[in-house]
């Protein structure tokens, strides 16, 4: 019997590329369920190549533009989560990347009807992992993180305790701007920021890695999936980004996972439970290059700063993201300069107010959009009042 799939955010990066896996192997899977916002030619291109019994657009004009569209085909053309009648038979594996806070609540929702949920989106995690992990274990659903780093801490731990674990190690490339003078930074242009050595990312992401702030959300991200000790989380910079992360054991050993820079594979080991040859997907390499670890200069990346004040209040992760998310924005808009973005994420932690929303409780949606509707409204005025 084929498996159902559904794929929030199915015309972004880890959207296409998981329906590219899941294309060449369309005698395993039917595609349920995909969702979008605007991007209307990828829209239709996926309705027409996997013929979705749902498709969720979220732009009220690429909603109304699709759905005369394809009016009176079998796609049910729909403007809202809430839309979709579910069976009572649970879709097999979702696959969860809409970008920002935006894919929470749908994450939520479809944890309570899948057996599996592959989390790409960071911000979900970030914002409502408490929410997320207490649906999933009512409903007995099984959550796999497919970031290169957090799928590589969980097949590098899975088979060991938590107490034999002495540090765990997250990979970052350092972008674009590794081996840049550091005196150059204040002409760093958006169309900079966005060319990544080594990934084919979105500009959002691309820009987080260029300020290291990509390796601190993900750092966030891991200390609520897994149970280690936050003190035992080091963020190294590793060029090659072939090594995603490393665990060193309290006996003297360590583990690392290594593969070539590309989401296929980790998206495909979590589809196929690691049950594949990945040459029928991915061409790889068979040998090891040189290399190269290193700490990252706080000069060069600030946000390294940022590590000592990530569990100071409960809710600090959720401001952090919220803020960075605005910030990025503005930079890829032109309002504000590179070397600004953290300037302005730091003033917002010294704000009169920051301690008031950090210290409340995440434990359900209102609290987690009230917070971080106030994150990106008072660093709006930050960067209002600085301009």
């Amino acid at each position: 019997m084929k498996k159902k799939i559904a794929i929030l955010g199915s015309t972004g990066s880890i959207g296409t590329t998981s329906l590219d896996i899941i294309g060449k192997n369309e005698n395993l899977f039917n595609i349920e369920f995909l969702s979008a916002n605007k991007n209307y030619k990828k829209i239709c291109s996926q309705i027409i190549k996997f013929k979705p019994r749902y498709f969720v657009v979220t732009n009220n004009n690429i909603f109304f533009k699709t759905k005369k569209k394809f009016k009176g085909q079998k796609t049910k053309i729909l403007n809202d989560y809430k839309q979709v009648s579910f069976s009572k038979k649970k879709i097999d594996i979702t696959i969860a990347s809409i970008p920002g806070i935006a894919g929470l609540e749908s994450t939520i929702n479809f944890t309570k009807r899948s057996k599996k949920i592959l989390l790409a989106n960071k911000e979900s995690i970030i914002c409502g992992w408490s929410i997320i992990r207490k649906i999933a274990k009512k409903n007995k659903t099984k959550l796999v993180p497919i970031d290169s780093e957090h799928f590589s801490i969980m097949k590098l731990t899975e088979n060991d305790k938590e107490n034999e674990v002495e540090k765990v190690y997250i990979t970052a490339s350092g972008g674009p701007f590794l081996n840049l003078q550091i005196n150059k930074f204040k002409n760093i242009k958006p169309k900079d920021a966005i060319k990544h050595p080594k990934w084919k990312m979105g500009k959002k992401i691309s820009v987080d890695s260029s300020t290291l702030m990509n390796k601190i959300l993900e750092l966030i991200e891991a200390q609520k999936i897994f149970s280690f000790n936050p003190k035992k989380y080091e963020i190294i910079i590793h060029p090659q980004s072939l090594v995603h992360a490393i665990i060193k054991f309290k006996n003297g050993l360590v583990k690392l996972l290594y593969h070539e820079p590309d989401m296929k594979i980790p998206i495909t080991n979590a589809i196929f439970d690691s049950k594949i040859e990945i040459k029928n997907f991915v061409k790889t390499k068979n040998y090891l290059k040189n290399l190269e670890f290193s700490t990252p200069d706080k000069r060069r990346f600030p946000a390294i700063k940022l590590i000592p004040k990530l569990n100071k209040y409960i809710s600090t992760p959720i401001i952090i993201n919220a803020a960075n998310e605005i910030l990025v924005d503005q930079f890829l808009k032109k309002k504000i300069s590179f070397t600004t973005i953290l300037k302005h994420l730091f003033s917002l932690l010294k704000d009169k107010n920051y301690r008031k929303y950090a210290i409340k409780s995440s434990t359900n949606l209102k609290n987690i959009y009230m917070i971080d509707l106030w994150a990106r409204k008072t660093v709006l005025k930050i960067i209002e009042k600085n301009n």
